[in-house]
C-alpha cells in the first residue's frame, strides 16, 4: 500500500520529519560522503534526502510512482525534476544513472522484484544503491502517525536476499531512527547520541534499515553452449534373445 503523496508532504514539513531526514540523511552521508560529477536518482519520495546531494552531483532528479503521485521538487527556482512514471517502467534509458536511491518505495509495490530489475537497467555498470526500508521490529514500523508505517517493512535478511536475487551485491548496512516516533525537544536534542549508541549497541530496534548495493554483471563465457541439449540417461545394453552364447 503507498503513502499518499499529501500524508508524505505533511510529515516532512514537521518538525519530527524534519528530524528523521537529518537522521537519515547522517547515515546516507556516511555511505557517500563524495559524488563529484555523478549523476543520482532518487525513487519513491526520496527528494527531502537527495536534496543534499545537489550541492556535488552533476545531476540529481527524482521519480515518483504513479500509485503515490507527485509533487513539484524543488518548490523554487528553475523547472521541476520530478517525474511521474510506473515504478515497473522508468522513463530513462539504460545505465544512464550513476547512484539511486529508494526511499517510501519498497514498502509500497506489489512488484519488488520487478522495480529492483528496473533499478539495475537504469544504473551504470558498477553503480551503487542505497535502498531505506523500514525495519520489521522497530517502533516506527508500527506508529500509524509515520510513513514508515505504511506497507511491508523488511528485515535485514529479507532486503539482503531481494537485493541479491535481483543481481545486486550488497557492500555494506546501517540503520537509523532509534529515538521514539513521537516529536518531543528532549529526544531531538540527543537524538544523534542516540543514533551512535544504538547502532552500535541495539541495531535490531532502529526504525529503518540502509542497505548499500552494487550492480553486479556476471560474465557469459564465449565457449558456452550454443543451444540446450536434452540429457539421456545411458541404459545398459540388454541381450539379444536371437544371438546364442556358447
Amino acid at each position: 500500500m503507498w503513502s499518499d503523496i499529501i500524508d508524505l508532504r505533511d510529515f516532512y514539513d514537521a518538525p519530527l520529519g524534519k528530524a528523521v531526514v537529518r537522521l537519515i540523511t547522517r547515515r546516507l552521508r556516511q555511505m557517500w560522503p563524495k559524488l563529484a560529477g555523478e549523476r543520482v536518482l532518487g525513487i519513491g519520495f526520496a527528494t527531502p534526502y537527495i536534496a543534499a546531494f545537489r550541492g556535488d552531483a552533476e545531476r540529481v532528479i527524482a521519480v515518483m510512482p504513479a500509485g503515490q503521485g507527485v509533487m513539484r521538487w524543488p518548490e523554487t527556482g528553475g523547472g521541476s525534476l520530478v517525474a511521474l512514471s510506473d515504478e515497473t517502467t522508468l522513463p530513462l534509458p539504460d545505465r544512464s544513472m550513476d547512484r539511486v536511491l529508494m526511499v517510501h518505495c519498497l514498502e509500497g509495490t506489489a512488484e519488488v522484484r520487478t522495480m529492483l530489475r528496473e533499478c539495475w537497467r537504469v544504473l551504470a555498470d558498477g553503480g551503487r544503491m542505497i535502498v531505506v526500508v523500514a525495519n520489521r521490529r522497530g517502533l516506527w514500523a508500527r506508529a500509524e502517525s509515520a510513513p514508515f508505517a505504511q506497507g511491508r517493512p523488511f528485515s535485514r535478511s529479507q532486503i539482503t536476499r531481494l537485493l541479491r536475487d535481483a543481481m545486486f551485491a550488497p557492500l555494506g548496512n546501517t540503520s537509523a531512527l532509534f529515538m521514539p516516533p513521537i516529536w518531543w525537544r528532549l529526544f531531538v536534542g540527543w537524538s544523534a547520541a542516540l543514533e551512535d549508541v544504538g547502532a552500535r549497541l541495539f541495531p535490531t530496534i532502529a526504525g529503518v534499515l540502509v542497505i548499500e548495493a552494487e550492480k553486479q554483471i556476471y560474465a557469459v563465457p564465449f565457449d558456452a553452449a550454443p543451444a540446450r541439449r536434452s540429457r539421456v540417461l545411458a541404459q545398459p545394453a540388454r541381450p539379444d534373445p536371437s544371438v546364442s552364447r556358447k
